[in-house]
C-alpha cells in the first residue's frame, strides 16, 4: 500500500497500527481518492486476520485537518456533490461494521472530515496538547458536515451541544472534548499510541448516552422540549446572519432528522443538503475568501528577513493597547508602551489583563500563562527600553507633525534598522516620511477597531520603503493572526478610500429626509453588520469629520462631507462615546435620538424603499472600489474584496465588492448607477466600469483553486469575517484611531460566547 494514504503494520498481538500520511504534503487531508484507499486498507487488514486497529497521524502537527476544499470546488454538478457525500457515508458505515475494534489517535488538528473519519472509529484518544483541536468548521465555508457529522456528532454530545459546535464552527479543547464524550481518554502525547493500542485490544462498545446536564436531558428526551431547542435555534440563526446564510438553516435540519427520521433518511437529509450547499453561490463565495486568504499568505514572504522579536507602541489608548495586545498574546513578543501619562500605560496593559482573566476564569488559560503573557508587556514615559527595539508602531491621533517627530525620536533612540510604523487612518505615510533621516524604515501599518477582532491590516509602504521593511512588517502582522493586504500610499489607502462615499450618501439620504433607523435597516438587510449611521456613530462624527477634508483635499470633492456634521459636534453629538450621535445611549441599549432631526432642520419624510436606499450607498463604495483598482491602491481585485469584508464588513456571502460586481455585471452596476447620475452626478460610473460594461469583461479570471484544507488557521479568517458580519453590535470599523470602540474581547472568547442556544 506504498501509495496509499495509509500505511498499515501489524504488531505481535495483532493489532493494526495505522500511519495516515499525505505523500509530499503538511497536512492530512480527504482527497477524492480517500475512499478506495480506505476500502484497500480494510481488505488489507482482513487478510492478515487483525483484531484491532488504530490510526495515528504521521504528521506531527495534525490528524487529518479537514477535507480537501480544491475537491469540492471542482465539483460542477450537484449530483457529484451528492456523491461525495454518499462515498464518505459509506466508508464510514463501513468501519463502523468492522468485527474489531478501531482507535483513532489523535494529535493536532481533527477537523471537518478529519473528525468525521474519528466519530466513525469505536474510540478516540486525544493529546492534551495545545496543538490538538476539533471541531466540525464547514459552516465557515457555506456547508454543513457531510461526511454523518451532524449525525454522529449530535448522538455522543446532545442536540444542544452539536448544534453550539457546528453552527459556530467552533474548535474544541482535548479537556472539553473529553468531558463532552467525543474523546474517551485525554492523555500526553509521549503515551498516545501506548494507550490507544490498550483502547483496540478492547472489545467494542455499546453506544452511549449523551453527557447531559438535567436540563439539557429534560429538554431533549422529549418532542416539546426538543421543538423548544430548534425553534430557538431557528430564530437565534436568523437574527444573527438575517437569513443571507442557508448552511446553518441545513444544520439545524439535518440534526433534527437524526432525532425524529430513521438513519438511513437522516443520513440522506444530511448528504441532499450538503449538495446543495457546494453548489449554492454562499458557499462559493466563502470558499474565495478561503482560497483567497491562502494566496496571499505566499506573497511579500521573505523569510531571510530578520524576525521582529522586539516591539514598542507610542500611545497607550484603545488603539495603542489592541495593538499591544495582538501583539504580546498572538505574536508573542516583548512590547515596551509609551505614553506620555502613567494613566495611559496602565489603560493599556488593563486591556489586556481583562482579556486575558475572562480566558483564565474559563479556564482557557491558566495563572502562569496569565502572567507570563502579561509580563511581555512593560510601560515607560519616555524612550528608555527602545534601544534594541525592532518595530515601532505609533498608535496617536492624526497630526502629521507629531507623527514627523516621533520618527525623528525613534531615529535617534533606536538601532538604525528600527522601522517605524504609523496607524495612520488617512494620512499619506510619505508625508510622515519627508523628514526621515532613514525613510526606508518607515511604512504604514493600518489596524482596524477593535484590534484583536479586526482581522484586517492595511500595510502601506511609501516610495521610499525598503523591500525588507516591507516583508519584515507583513511577516508580523500575519505573526499576530492578521491578514496583511499591501496597498499604495495615497491618502484613505483603501479601506477609508471606499468606506468615506458610502457613508457620506447614507447621510445624505438622511438629511433629504429618509429616517436614520430605515437608512440603517436597508444595509444591515442588505448584508452589512451594522448600518452606515450607526457605524458613524462607533466611530465618531468627529473624527469622520477631521478625515473627510483630507480624502477631499487629495481626491476631491466626491469625498466632502456633509456640513451638517459640524452643527453636531458643535452641539457634542460626536457617537456612542459622548453617549448621543444620530442615536442615544445608555445601559439598555441605544435608540433614535429623534431631536437630531430638529437640530439639523430635517423633516423625516421617507420616499425610497430599502432596496433603493441600499443600492445607493453600495454603488458609491462599488464605484470606489474600482476606482482603487485603477489606480493601484490594491494590487488586484482579490485584494480590493478581502480589504472590504475584514475591513469594513461587507456581506462575506456576496464574496466582496469585486466579486459582487461581477456577479451583477459591469453593464447592470453602470447602468444603475447612470440612471441614478441623472439626478445627482456623483453617481456617475467611472471609466473603468464603463469600459468594461462596452467589452462585457469581468475583474475575475477564472483559475484552478489550490489544493487546500479546511484547517484551523487558514480558516479562522474566514469565520472572523463571518462573525464581523453576524454580530452587528461590535462591529466598529476604523475611519477609526484611537477614540473608539470601549467594547472589546478576544477572538478566541468571541468563538466561545457563541452558542445556538
Amino acid at each position: 500500500m506504498t501509495d496509499s494514504v495509509f500505511n498499515l503494520a501489524v504488531d505481535e498481538n495483532k493489532i493494526a497500527v495505522v500511519t495516515i500520511d499525505v505523500p509530499g504534503e503538511k497536512m492530512n487531508t480527504l482527497r477524492s481518492s480517500f475512499a478506495d484507499d480506505l476500502k484497500a486498507l480494510l481488505e488489507d487488514a482482513k487478510s492478515q486476520n487483525v483484531k484491532g486497529m488504530v490510526f495515528i497521524s504521521g504528521k506531527s502537527d495534525n490528524f487529518i485537518a479537514g477535507a480537501d476544499v480544491k475537491m469540492l470546488d471542482s465539483v460542477k454538478k450537484r449530483e457529484d456533490a451528492l456523491a461525495i457525500s454518499e462515498l464518505c457515508h459509506q466508508a464510514f458505515f463501513d468501519m463502523t461494521k468492522l468485527p474489531y475494534t478501531t482507535v483513532s489517535a489523535i494529535h493536532g488538528a481533527a477537523l471537518g472530515g478529519g473528525l468525521e473519519f474519528a466519530l466513525a472509529c469505536d474510540y478516540r484518544i486525544g493529546t492534551d496538547s495545545d496543538l490538538t483541536k476539533i471541531g466540525l468548521p464547514e459552516v465557515q465555508l457555506g456547508l454543513l458536515p457531510g461526511g454523518g457529522g451532524t449525525q454522529r456528532l449530535t448522538k455522543i454530545v446532545g442536540i444542544q451541544k452539536a448544534l453550539e459546535w457546528m453552527l459556530t464552527g467552533k474548535q474544541i479543547r482535548p479537556k472539553q472534548a473529553k468531558k463532552a464524550g467525543v474523546l474517551d481518554d485525554c492523555v500526553p502525547h509521549s503515551v498516545l499510541l501506548k494507550v490507544a493500542k490498550e483502547f483496540a485490544a478492547k472489545k467494542k462498545p455499546q453506544a452511549k448516552e449523551p453527557k447531559l446536564d438535567n436540563i439539557s436531558k429534560l429538554l431533549e428526551s422529549n418532542p416539546f422540549g426538543r421543538n423548544f431547542i430548534f425553534k430557538k435555534a431557528k430564530e437565534n440563526v436568523l437574527k444573527k446572519t438575517g437569513g443571507h446564510y442557508p448552511a446553518p438553516l441545513a444544520i439545524i435540519k439535518a440534526v433534527r432528522a437524526c432525532v425524529e427520521l430513521d438513519e438511513l433518511k437522516a443520513y440522506k437529509t444530511e448528504a441532499e443538503a450538503f449538495a446543495t450547499l457546494v453548489m449554492s453561490s454562499e458557499s462559493k463565495a466563502l470558499r474565495g475568501i478561503f482560497f483567497a486568504t491562502t494566496e496571499m499568505k505566499k506573497e511579500w514572504r521573505n523569510d531571510d528577513a530578520p524576525a521582529i522579536s522586539k516591539t514598542a507602541v507610542l500611545g497607550g489608548g484603545l488603539m495603542g493597547a489592541g495593538i499591544a495586545h495582538v501583539s504580546a498574546v498572538k505574536a508573542k513578543v516583548p512590547v515596551r508602551i509609551k505614553d506620555v501619562a502613567e494613566q495611559g500605560i496602565s489603560n493599556a496593559m488593563s486591556y489586556t489583563y481583562k482579556i486575558l482573566d475572562k480566558r483564565l476564569k474559563r479556564r482557557i488559560m491558566s495563572k502562569a500563562d496569565v502572567q507570563l503573557t502579561m509580563n511581555r508587556i512593560t510601560g515607560t514615559t519616555d524612550y528608555s527600553g527602545f534601544k534594541h527595539i525592532d518595530l515601532v508602531i505609533e498608535a496617536v491621533f492624526e497630526d502629521l507633525a507629531l507623527k514627523q517627530g516621533m520618527v525623528a525620536d525613534v531615529e535617534q533612540q533606536c538601532q538604525a534598522n528600527t522601522i517605524f510604523a504609523s496607524n495612520t487612518s488617512s494620512l499619506p505615510i510619505s508625508q510622515i516620511a519627508a523628514q526621515a533621516a532613514r525613510p526606508e524604515n518607515v511604512i504604514g501599518l493600518h489596524y482596524f477597531s477593535p484590534v484583536e477582532k479586526m482581522p484586517l491590516v492595511e500595510i502601506i509602504p511609501h516610495e521610499g520603503t525598503s523591500q525588507e521593511t516591507i516583508a519584515r512588517v507583513v511577516n508580523f502582522a500575519r505573526k499576530q493572526g492578521k491578514t496583511p493586504i499591501v496597498v499604495k500610499d495615497m491618502a484613505g489607502f483603501y479601506v477609508n478610500r471606499i468606506l468615506a462615499p458610502y457613508l457620506n450618501e447614507a447621510a445624505n439620504l438622511m438629511l433629504a429626509g429618509e429616517p436614520i433607523e430605515k437608512i440603517d435597516a436597508a444595509l444591515v438587510e442588505f448584508g452589512f453588520p451594522v448600518g452606515p449611521l450607526a457605524l458613524l456613530d462607533e466611530v465618531g462624527i468627529d473624527i469622520g469629520s477631521k478625515i473627510a477634508p483630507i480624502l477631499e483635499k487629495e481626491l476631491g470633492e466626491r469625498f466632502k462631507g456633509p456640513d451638517a456634521f459640524t452643527r453636531m459636534i458643535d452641539s457634542r453629538r460626536l457617537g456612542r462615546k459622548s453617549g448621543r450621535g444620530f442615536y442615544e445611549y445608555d445601559k439598555k441599549g441605544k435608540k433614535v435620538d429623534e431631536s437630531v432631526y430638529e437640530l439639523l432642520g430635517v423633516t423625516p419624510a421617507p420616499r425610497l424603499n430599502k432596496s433603493e436606499i441600499a443600492k445607493r450607498c453600495v454603488s458609491q463604495m462599488l464605484n470606489e472600489a474600482a476606482r482603487c483598482l485603477d489606480d493601484g491602491i490594491i494590487a488586484s481585485p482579490r485584494d480590493g474584496d478581502i480589504g472590504a469584508i475584514f475591513g469594513i464588513g461587507f456581506p462575506p456571502f456576496l464574496g466582496g465588492p469585486f466579486s459582487y460586481m461581477d456577479k451583477l455585471g459591469a453593464s447592470k452596476i453602470s447602468s444603475d448607477m447612470s440612471t441614478l447620475a441623472n439626478s445627482d452626478a456623483i453617481f456617475t460610473p467611472c471609466e473603468t466600469l464603463l469600459a468594461m460594461a462596452a467589452s462585457g469583461a469581468t475583474f475575475y479570471k477564472k483559475e484552478p483553486a489550490e489544493d487546500t484544507p479546511i484547517d484551523d488557521n487558514d480558516a479562522v479568517a474566514v469565520q472572523t469575517a463571518i462573525e464581523t458580519v453576524i454580530e452587528k453590535d461590535t462591529q466598529s470599523s476604523d475611519f477609526v484611531n484611537d477614540d473608539v470602540v470601549e467594547k472589546a474581547t478576544d477572538i478566541d472568547d468571541v468563538k466561545e460566547d457563541k452558542t445556538s442556544k
